[in-house]
């Protein structure tokens, strides 16, 4: 059976996982979008001629969910990049299920926590498990690898 197949349940969990992340990480530049578009705030000023409104850098209802969206980015592709690796390595099915399950989780809960604002240090705590996450596969991938 080939490792990065369908066919391999560990994979399919990881496709599962990575596309709920992936999919948030694209639902937060729509937000983005959509709070430019609903306030009329952009950052370019063929923006503002297109659409009315005003060119302002750094409105803090804009820049909200774009920092969200750029900490998902950062977070994100690291975790799909090294998940991949990781099932590789044919990892324990009900372990590898547990981290990216914990790190879809842990993404989630940043996102409300930075949207609603939730007090410090829970967005924190919810960046770091999800960063945990990703160095943990990628401690065992190096683990696991021959030079």
């Amino acid at each position: 059976m080939a490792m990065l197949s369908l066919d391999n349940p560990t994979f399919e969990r990881f496709a599962f996982y990575s596309g709920i992340a992936i999919g948030k990480t694209l639902l937060m530049s729509a937000l983005t979008v959509r709070s430019r578009l609903t306030n009329k705030i952009f950052s370019n000023p063929e923006d503002v001629a297109g659409f009315g409104g005003k060119e302002i850098i750094g409105d803090e209802r804009v820049e909200r969910i774009r920092r969200c969206h750029q900490n998902d980015i950062e977070n994100v592709f690291p975790f799909v990049l090294v998940g991949s690796f990781y099932v590789a390595t044919d990892p324990d099915p009900w372990w590898a299920a547990v981290l990216f399950r914990t790190f879809v989780i842990s993404r989630c809960l940043h996102t409300v926590c930075y949207l609603t604002p939730v007090p410090q240090p829970s967005r924190f705590l919810a960046c770091m498990t999800g960063w945990g996450v990703t160095a943990v596969m990628a401690a065992l991938v190096i683990r696991a690898g021959r030079v």
